[in-house]
């Protein structure tokens, strides 16, 4: 058995959650998420406890079941206690403003560049160096983190640029006069 797909999903009680053949639903507090689930893994909703069962060893079967399980996991916590991701700007001129539920970013172009937030995401300029992404869809708050980053990598010399709270730049030796 996988050790992820075999793991039973405690569902807590401000969470609800509907299974409808493959379909499963689950509602919380701070919104309603959805999905489908492959139709080679069963689902067993048995009062507060969710559990996924495969039918064979195959590996395309243990794979899937792992998946499916993180997958649903993921939703119950994200419509329970939500999802974030923070950024950090670093670099002389760099800055980030909030213009409503976009954001404003100065990055050394020649423009400023704006970021609009997709829907279900809150984007919130903690500070001028500061970005918070958070929602409930644990997928779609770190693609966007991604894509905030994207545009402005942490380079390795100076180590300017958009980089994760946390992560670390490695950085490189500039150039060496020959004498």
């Amino acid at each position: 058995m996988s050790r992820i797909g075999k793991a039973i999903i405690h569902i807590p009680a401000d969470v609800k959650v509907a299974v409808d053949g493959q379909n499963i639903q689950v509602e919380g507090k701070l919104g309603k998420l959805s999905t489908k689930v492959h139709d080679l893994i069963k689902i067993n909703l048995d009062g507060d406890k969710l559990s996924f069962e495969r039918p064979d060893d195959l590996k395309f079967s243990r794979a899937i079941h792992g998946t499916t399980r993180a997958l649903v996991a993921n939703m119950v916590e994200g419509v329970s206690k939500g999802f974030e991701k923070n950024l950090e700007i670093v670099g002389v001129g760099y800055r980030v403003e909030q213009k409503g539920k976009d954001l404003n970013l100065v990055l050394g172009f020649s423009h400023p560049v704006i970021y609009k937030a997709p829907e279900g995401i809150t984007l919130k300029a903690v500070d001028p160096l500061k970005i918070s992404v958070t929602g409930i869809d644990k997928q779609k708050v770190g693609q966007v983190a991604a894509e905030i980053r994207k545009y402005r990598r942490p380079e390795p010399y100076k180590g300017k640029g958009v980089k994760y709270v946390g992560e670390y730049v490695r950085r490189k030796q500039g150039k060496k006069t020959g004498k």
